[in-house]
């Protein structure tokens, strides 16, 4: 698994239309960039799949591939996007041509160095995903008013942690 491929090259696992059903987003059109590699292992992932498939692609052929559904609503998403270096390029790339950028990240990763034009997506992991642990709290600090946090809550207990870590941050 190589996250740090050779510049402009991402290693996308699909690309598609469809309605957001997520965020503030939700009910928008949106083409979706799923790039692979992941490196948490939440035991409700539904994109495991996204894991380890997937092809080998120049910035320029997956915004070319965008540009072809004619929607302004762009979502980065995974796996973990921010596994792969190019992700900030491609992000970068996208804003220069005034999409809307979203990111959904599991929030383990720097987002510090992500373009502020692009929406952030920032998972907290509750205990019951088994990843809590790998929160990166310090992310907190680059969110913007624009951007979002969202927490999976498997039951009451995950619930509980959610709102203490509201009230503390």
């Amino acid at each position: 698994m190589k996250a740090n491929k050779p510049e402009n090259i991402l290693t996308v696992n699909e690309i598609f239309f469809s309605i957001q059903g997520e965020s503030s987003w939700m009910g928008f059109p949106c083409v979706f960039v799923r790039l692979t590699y992941c490196d948490l292992r939440c035991v409700w992932c539904d994109t495991e799949y996204a894991f380890y498939e997937g092809v080998d692609m120049t910035i320029d052929e997956i915004i070319e591939q965008v540009r072809s559904y004619n929607c302004n609503l762009v979502e980065i998403t995974g796996g973990e996007p921010l596994f792969q270096e190019n992700t900030l390029k491609l992000i970068e790339k996208l804003c220069d041509e005034n999409f809307t950028v979203l990111l959904e990240t599991g929030g383990h990763r720097d987002i510090s160095k992500v373009d502020p034009r692009a929406h952030i997506i920032m998972d907290i992991k509750c205990p019951g995903s088994k990843m809590s642990h790998r929160n990166r709290w310090e992310n907190i600090e680059y969110l913007s008013k624009k951007d979002e946090v969202k927490f999976v809550i498997k039951d009451r207990a995950d619930y509980e942690w959610a709102k203490e870590i509201i009230k503390k941050i």
